[in-house]
């Protein structure tokens, strides 16, 4: 049995009170503003199933270093948009001009946005748990599909990190880092492929679950 879908302009509901994210309210009544898997937990909220990541402040994403410039990073963070990372917001002091020491393109880091101002100038902080990621692997998502990946109360991730021992951190932009044995991250890379393609189906925890129960048997 699939989840309920909405489009732009469903009626959803008859109560205003219950709008939230991926609604809209007219004539006293709350309708869908995107395409996408209707959840009636607590507020009515649309969680989107396609769209592009649209940065906001406080947010946590894993970037990837494009340009290293006197001052500061350019960061592509899965976004239309761009970040830009100031030596200031790194973790060490930096001198201006030594910026390519710390950091050079191709490098993955875990960051915060800090501001996202009204031209959608992106920036970013690593000064209170950013890192550089210089092991395990980094695998890319809808970002729309992060909300399935976490699960209820942190369900689904839990499971991922109990049943393989790795380490996973999820990024609010669609990347996953993985950390753990290379035959435990090849089967949570595999568990987030199947979560994503069945990201708006019932029952997916316990399918999920099995797979990885399966995939262990099949190692062993």
């Amino acid at each position: 049995m699939g989840r309920e879908l909405a489009i732009p302009g469903d009626l959803l509901s008859g109560d205003v009170r219950l709008a939230g994210e991926g609604t809209y309210i007219e004539g006293g009544k709350v309708y869908a503003s995107v395409y996408g898997v209707v959840d009636r937990r607590e507020k009515i909220i649309v969680v989107p199933l396609t769209g592009k990541y649209m940065p906001r402040s406080g947010d946590v994403v894993i970037g990837k270093i494009t340009d290293v410039s006197f001052s500061s990073w350019t960061v592509d963070i899965n976004s239309p948009y761009e970040a830009r990372l100031h030596i200031s917001e790194h973790p060490e002091r930096i001198k201006p001009g030594d910026a390519n020491q710390h950091l050079k393109i191709g490098d993955l880091i875990i960051a915060k946005v800090i501001d996202v101002d009204v031209t959608m100038r992106v920036d970013l902080t690593m000064r209170d748990s950013g890192e550089v990621i210089r092991s395990g692997r980094v695998v890319e998502m809808s970002h729309t599909k992060i909300p399935r990946v976490i699960g209820r109360g942190g369900s689904m991730i839990n499971l991922l990190k109990r049943e393989t021992n790795c380490d996973i951190f999820v990024g609010q932009n669609g990347r996953i880092w993985i950390s753990g044995r290379g035959d435990m991250a090849n089967i949570v890379a595999e568990g987030l492929l199947k979560i994503e393609q069945e990201a708006h189906t019932l029952g997916l925890t316990d399918r999920i679950k099995e797979f990885v129960e399966n995939a262990k048997r099949s190692e062993k």
